[in-house]
């Protein structure tokens, strides 16, 4: 892994969560930031905007890489915690898909 591998899986899930707030209310905006909680108790994310983000984010990162991934396989589901509680988790959970 890379800093700037690292880097860019972080702007990927930074600009999916912007993307997110761009369709949501001034009142409805999530924050963006390492600690942003994507799932779980805390979260500001229903289901649906959950899966908006992860499917803006696996395009983006397969994009880039040129290496397709999935966030929501077998895999993913069945580690505990799920790799999306938040966002230094999701980064992580990409890192090791890429790696």
């Amino acid at each position: 892994m890379s800093i700037s591998q690292e880097t860019a899986v972080l702007d990927a899930i930074y600009q999916a969560l912007r993307t997110l707030n761009e369709e949501r209310g001034p009142g409805e905006q999530i924050a963006v930031g390492p600690s942003t909680c994507l799932f779980g108790e805390g979260s500001a994310l229903d289901s649906l905007s959950l899966v908006s983000v992860i499917v803006d984010l696996e395009t983006a990162v397969s994009d880039q890489f040129g290496k397709p991934i999935s966030l929501t396989d077998d895999k993913a589901m069945s580690r505990d915690p799920v790799p999306f509680t938040d966002v230094i988790a999701l980064k992580t959970y990409i890192l090791e898909l890429l790696a």
